[in-house]
């Protein structure tokens, strides 16, 4: 009888429906428990002025070179004379410059979306919160970002010099199959000028965020290499000057 008076004020319990549940059980402390106003940066005012700096200085700078940098309209375009060099936009000049050095399936199509899945990547690739927010990690992190950018910045234009002076594509055209001057050549020698410094790296036993800023730095580095090529030492037909 007793069991029955027990259970009846639960099974009336069990017909209302509830509106919550226990969904996880957390050892104290929680993530949140030792972060308090000593860690924290107030958004307003103190980040929200430095935006607004930045924001005036990006203003005044694109005045200034509006104003000292003449920029007149050219006359209209005639479709039967082709500009000579014929360049793209600036954003789109590395890719112009890739395209001199290999098959446009190599440079056009894969490079460039290896170069984008591995940004995509990098979060997964690099996710320890040590060192997160602090600008290249470490000691070790700037000397890594500081020797690659000098390599890359010796690496690139020396591949562009030889490969628009002695080009394998022409002296060899017709001696090898296309696909191995066009597109196996190109790639191996850009594998190889990638891969490196990551072998140097390699020595010092990187952290994988370590591995990622090489990988970036490179890739940072020689987009603006490729890109001031293209737009400053390229001239008529599109030859390196």
């Amino acid at each position: 009888m007793s069991n029955a008076q027990d259970q009846e004020p639960f099974e009336k319990s069990k017909s209302h429906s509830k509106t919550y549940s226990l969904v996880e059980l957390v050892r104290a402390p929680t993530t949140m428990a030792d972060h308090g106003p000593d860690e924290s940066i107030f958004s307003f005012p103190v980040v929200a002025l430095l935006e607004s700096l930045l924001t005036l200085g990006v203003v005044a700078f694109l005045v200034i070179m509006s104003l000292a940098i003449n920029a007149p309209l050219e006359e209209i375009a005639n479709p039967n004379t082709t500009t000579d060099p014929a360049k793209a936009p600036w954003y789109f000049m590395g890719l112009q410059e890739l395209l001199e050095h290999g098959h446009p399936t190599l440079m056009a199509v894969l490079m460039p979306t290896l170069m984008v899945l591995f940004v995509m990547a990098i979060p997964y690739l690099d996710n320890v919160r040590e060192g997160a927010g602090v600008w290249f990690t470490s000691k070790k992190g700037k000397k890594i970002t500081l020797y690659t950018a000098v390599y890359t910045l010796i690496a690139m234009p020396t591949y562009i010099f030889l490969d628009s002076t002695f080009p394998l594509r022409e002296i060899l055209r017709g001696q090898l199959p296309d696909f191995i001057l066009q597109a196996a050549f190109p790639g191996l020698i850009m594998t190889v000028i990638v891969l490196l410094p990551l072998v140097f790296v390699w020595r010092t036993k990187p952290t994988p965020r370590e591995w990622v800023m090489t990988l970036f730095t490179i890739l940072f580095v020689g987009a603006i290499v490729f890109t001031l090529t293209g737009f400053l030492f390229r001239g008529p037909g599109f030859k390196l000057y």
